[in-house]
């Protein structure tokens, strides 16, 4: 079965820190650009950073930029996001996404979710004191 499984999630305070995963089953993440997803202000899914196949460059939306950062693993077939300093605004479900097809980061990060081959069921992150 292919598939995308996130985790990672959970209550953390106002400053804290999580680390999400993004595991693949099924099929290899070497070769596609990978993406986090978040509800925006209007609560539409929104890209907030994405990681290419190749070269690991990345995207930031401003609203994340110097405070997440992506990265990938191949050899256990993870992406991973670390989110620093996170505020109440960043309370929601994150899903990870990739597609069979090579798309760049912005187009990933710039598409919808429900656009691409494979995303997961998602993972809750509430920032609360």
């Amino acid at each position: 079965q292919l598939q995308l499984v996130e985790s990672g999630g959970g209550l953390v305070q106002p400053g804290g820190s999580l680390r999400l995963s993004c595991t693949a089953s099924g099929f290899k993440l070497d070769y596609t650009a990978v993406g986090w997803f978040r509800p925006g202000p209007g609560k539409e899914l929104e890209g907030i950073s994405c990681i290419s196949s190749n070269d690991g460059t990345t995207y930031y939306a401003e609203s994340v930029k110097g405070r997440f950062t992506i990265s990938r693993d191949n050899a256990k077939n993870t992406v991973y996001l670390q989110m620093n300093s996170l505020t109440p605004e960043d309370t929601g479900v994150y899903y990870c996404a990739a597609d069979s097809r090579p798309l760049t980061i912005a187009t990933l990060c710039g598409g919808h979710l429900s656009g691409y081959d494979y995303w997961g069921q998602g993972t809750q992150v509430t920032v609360s004191s």
